[in-house]
């Protein structure tokens, strides 16, 4: 068995082979139950989250992670935890990996294939809304798939933007820091949020035509990132089903009549290109929760990029690769 790193699952991919790696994950589809919730003691919202998929008998993984919003208040990530790598026939483990990593690079990546489907194809400028530890590893997989030029974002605490936007000074890209966000949301050709806001931010009357919006954050019924109006003007495409029963930003349009359980998900959006981007102007709105599927795929991958050059590692188990 392998443990990796943080650093050496990020060292083993690069953001456009994600998308791809994902693209081919979510076509195929695996076996995956619905996130376990559990709420721990305190009045922080803090939860623990236990995430099991497997492809058949080829591959079992499960992801078991921790959120913890306090941490922002102890300089630690928000979001911690392990990735266990199995055999499928026989359970042997064959890999633990950092969850911290592998969960931004995957939830980066599905929002990119996601993007890469819904966005108008000359989008130029995107604003992230949020500064924390998604963020770079979002606006890095959004411009592996658009020409963006130009890259605004904002937070709540505008210091923590402005260091952000140090840190994604390499880029070579047009990056500023929004102190007004309405104002922000009307110049965006995408828009990405991954927060743990509680109320919405983006409000859906000041989204320009043909906009793409991200929703990535509110992952429980009592978060919110945006406003009804959102869903009355953008038409909706969800990573699984499971986001209707999860997020508090479908919760309140659904029962409110403003979308349906018909939307499509990213499967059919990806086995069915016609549910794509249909004009310029259209407004679209993916929300994602996160899948195990998703973990398993690129969990997979990063375990295949690492034993790369030991090829005896996975000798003799059939396809975990």
């Amino acid at each position: 068995m392998i443990v990796l790193s943080d650093e050496q699952v990020i060292k083993a991919i690069d953001h456009a082979s994600l998308v791809n790696v994902l693209a081919l994950a979510f076509k195929r589809g695996a076996e995956t139950p619905l996130r376990m919730h559990n709420h721990l003691p305190g009045d922080d919202n803090a939860q623990l989250l236990l995430m099991p998929s497997w492809d058949g008998r080829d591959a079992i993984g499960v992801k078991v992670v921790a959120v913890a919003p306090s941490n922002r208040d102890r300089g630690r990530p928000t979001v911690d935890g392990v990735y266990v790598l199995m055999h499928g026939e026989t359970g042997e483990p064959l890999a633990v990996l950092s969850a911290r990593a592998l969960t931004a690079l995957r939830t980066a990546a599905v929002s990119a294939l996601a993007s890469s489907l819904l966005a108008r194809a000359d989008a130029k400028v995107l604003l992230m809304i949020g500064a924390g530890a998604l963020a770079p590893y979002l606006v890095k997989s959004h411009l592996s798939v658009r020409p963006l030029d130009r890259i605004m974002l904002w937070g709540r605490n505008l210091q923590r933007a402005s260091d952000l936007a140090d840190r994604l000074s390499e880029l070579a890209i047009d990056i500023e820091v929004a102190e007004h966000l309405p104002e922000a949301l009307g110049e965006a050709d995408i828009i990405s949020c991954a927060t743990l806001s509680r109320e919405p931010l983006i409000e859906g009357a000041r989204l320009r035509p043909g906009c793409h919006v991200d929703l990535v954050g509110s992952f429980a019924p009592d978060m919110r990132e945006a406003d009804m109006d959102v869903f009355r003007r953008g038409r909706l495409v969800v990573d699984t089903g499971a986001a209707f029963d999860e997020s508090g930003d479908l919760i309140a349009p659904l029962q409110a009549g403003v979308i349906s359980r018909e939307a499509p998900d990213l499967a059919a959006l990806l086995n069915s290109r016609g549910l794509g981007r249909r004009n310029p102007d259209e407004i679209t709105v993916f929300k994602t929760v996160g899948t195990g599927l998703a973990d398993l795929a690129v969990a997979r991958h990063i375990v295949s990029s690492v034993t790369a050059h030991d090829p005896a590692f996975f000798s003799g188990q059939r396809n975990i690769l």
